[in-house]
């Protein structure tokens, strides 16, 4: 005899328990049983948290599906897609925004997020020397922003920081991008 399917009440309290998610996501991936086996086969991979998986399905996953009126079984991204992805944005490949539009371009062309950071050179810059290089750059061509700072001005590193991410096209790391500045801005203190 074949075994009959989790009924919702069963899956739900299961996933509670197991996974620790709340009553609202919960309810979200039950409601629909193609979307709850898509959750488990991700989570069975074992390679990200289900809060985080059930957070990156009920939110940006079921945006697109509903933009494309397309059901998870409509949906060009697998599982295996998914988490492969969150994996790219949890270690700083690509940022959390780059991850949400590589989402989107997964669910509108069927390509793999590897492809795709590859075609359109989305990978998060975390080369130090390479953002050292940028960051001096703009220092040198701020002069008056940068004198600014060291007069005691300090919101002005924030300035500083967007012209580095728009000089990166917003792809550099931006906790390294932060302790850089904040080290060249220091150096020309102790240079003037």
């Amino acid at each position: 005899r074949g075994q009959l399917p989790e009924l919702p009440d069963a899956r739900r309290a299961r996933f509670q328990a197991e996974y620790g998610l709340g009553d609202f996501e919960t309810e979200l991936l039950v409601a629909d049983r193609a979307v709850a086996d898509y959750f488990e086969a991700a989570v069975g991979l074992g390679r990200v948290s289900p809060k985080t998986l059930a957070n990156w399905i009920t939110g940006d996953l079921f945006r697109l599906m509903k933009e494309t009126k397309r059901g998870i079984d409509g949906i060009p991204v697998s599982p295996e897609g998914l988490v492969d992805l969150i994996q790219r944005v949890e270690e700083g490949t690509v940022n959390l925004n780059t991850g949400r539009e590589i989402l989107e371009e997964m669910v509108a062309t069927g390509k793999g997020a590897q492809q795709i950071i590859e075609e359109k050179g989305l990978a998060q810059i975390s080369d130090e020397a390479a953002l050292r290089g940028i960051v001096e750059q703009v220092l040198d061509q701020h002069p008056t922003q940068v004198e600014q700072y060291l007069s005691g001005k300090t919101q002005v590193a924030g300035w500083l920081m967007g012209q580095v991410m728009k000089a990166t096209k917003g792809r550099a790391n931006p906790q390294l991008v932060r302790s850089l500045l904040a080290e060249a801005l220091e150096a020309r203190r102790g240079s003037r």
